[in-house]
């Protein structure tokens, strides 16, 4: 009878230490989901909505869905997805930031998400992950598998930065030297904050792309012509390779 009821105490016992652990892991998974699923940061510096700023044209391109800030000696390039526009690249030297909006919940933001993803991603294709707070906030900082001209195995070093606004979400990717030298940055990381993001007040699901447009005085220019002097931006596809180009004079 003894030797019964010591089971059953241990059975009891066992099961409210499982409910525990239970409850632990529970609380835990709760606590990230809400971390995960912050309310959008306040953004004194900026990236800015297009209702916080009176005159969003003044120094910036107009890309539609972005005005981005215009930098003597740089050079922006498009994104194409399909038919539309959904990316933009400034190169500055040996530096680029890529600049890329998406629709997001009113009242939640999705960076801590997006940076989980983008963080699996990348490590299951065997790179390496580094999640530190830098001047823009909490970002991922990353070594990135790619194939050298030569035909080995390498990695480049990128850092992936984001901020939360209200119903959309500004990420940039810089790459280059202002990946690695905090001093190339600088200017980059000044043209994320400056960047003015047009919403909308169309209906948009999360996560969706917000379409850009080609300044109107834009021109293609053939991939692999040397651009003529003068010419202050310039855009192509892709993210890391040199493609089919617009460049506007001012």
């Amino acid at each position: 009878m003894f030797g019964r009821r010591k089971k059953k105490d241990a059975a009891e016992g066992a099961a409210g230490e499982a409910e525990q652990v239970v409850d632990g892991v529970d609380a835990e998974a709760d606590e990230e989901a809400q971390r995960l699923r912050l309310e959008p940061a306040p953004r004194p510096d900026g990236p800015w909505d297009s209702t916080e700023v009176r005159e969003p044209g003044e120094g910036r391109v107009d890309l539609g869905g972005l005005f981005v800030p215009g930098v003597d000696g740089m050079e922006l390039r498009v994104e194409v997805a399909g038919d539309a526009i959904v990316a933009a690249t400034v190169v500055l030297r040996d530096s680029a930031i890529q600049l890329q909006a998406f629709a997001a919940p009113k009242r939640e933001g999705i960076w801590g998400e997006v940076r989980e993803e983008i963080a699996s991603g990348i490590t299951q294709q065997g790179g390496i992950i580094d999640e530190v707070e830098g001047p823009l906030g909490w970002e991922l900082r990353a070594q990135v598998p790619v194939q050298l001209p030569d035909g080995t195995g390498g990695f480049q070093v990128v850092r992936f930065v984001g901020v939360d606004g209200p119903r959309w979400f500004l990420r940039g990717v810089i790459s280059g030297q202002g990946a690695v030298q905090p001093q190339a940055a600088g200017l980059l990381e000044q043209i994320f904050r400056d960047t003015v993001v047009v919403r909308g007040e169309g209906p948009m699901a999360p996560r969706d792309p917000i379409v850009l447009k080609l300044p109107n005085d834009a021109q293609m220019v053939p991939e692999n012509v040397q651009q003529e002097e003068g010419s202050r931006f310039a855009g192509g596809m892709g993210q890391l390779q040199r493609g089919p180009e617009i460049t506007e004079v001012r």
